[in-house]
């Protein structure tokens, strides 16, 4: 497992995490959402320094140029909802990625949680980059699940998880659950989780910030 933390880094990436995150700001629905999908696009950009190059000759009006380009584009793949936006930056970058979804979310219990997948669907994987899309890594068991139940299909190449903020225990949880070569990426690793399992300081429920309370 590799860990890259983007936000140990001066950069505007920090500039768009702090409107997130602010009780204020945040409460400007579509301003939450911009600010999701740009974090998205300085992450996929990041992320394409990882992936894999063939050199390619051009021509131009004038001349010939050699550039390395990229082999193919990564598949991506979110957790619905609150990926969403998120998703939409990658989006702009990798623009002909051919992409899944998958439908996960708390059932709340007597004895706490467990997470709910019941819906996946996704593109053929064999020996693909993949990038698994989900704004909050908090204790890591949507992506986890959803990770055994993608690999039970193909084996990936590399598995990239894009997460805005995550938490020491879902980054732990990840290490411990998962065999295959991932790499994690996120902007900032938090304080901790609470007891409700969400992520302090974090910046509350993403979906719910994009998209209106659930009921």
């Amino acid at each position: 497992m590799e860990l890259f933390v983007l936000g140990e880094q001066n950069s505007i990436a920090n500039h768009f995490l702090t409107g997130l995150r602010d009780k204020t700001l945040q409460q400007d629905r579509m301003r939450f959402r911009k600010n999701l999908e740009r974090l998205g696009e300085i992450m996929a950009f990041e992320i394409s320094k990882k992936l894999h190059y063939v050199m390619k000759e051009i021509e131009t009006p004038l001349g010939k140029s050699v550039l390395n380009v990229l082999e193919r584009d990564p598949i991506l793949i979110t957790i619905l909802r609150a990926g969403l936006p998120y998703f939409s930056g990658f989006q702009n970058f990798f623009d002909s990625s051919d992409c899944g979804f998958i439908g996960a979310y708390r059932q709340e219990g007597a004895q706490g949680f467990k997470i709910k997948l019941d819906y996946l669907t996704s593109p053929s994987l064999e020996n693909e980059d993949v990038i698994l899309i989900d704004p909050m890594l908090a204790t890591g068991r949507s992506v986890v699940d959803a990770v055994k139940e993608l690999f039970k299909r193909a084996n990936p190449r590399h598995l990239h998880v894009a997460a805005l903020v995550a938490s020491p225990e879902g980054i732990r949880n990840l290490r411990d659950s998962l065999k295959e070569p991932f790499t994690i990426w996120t902007f900032a690793v938090d304080e901790k989780l609470n007891q409700q399992f969400y992520i302090v300081p974090g910046l509350g429920d993403a979906g719910d910030l994009s998209y209106g309370e659930k009921t």
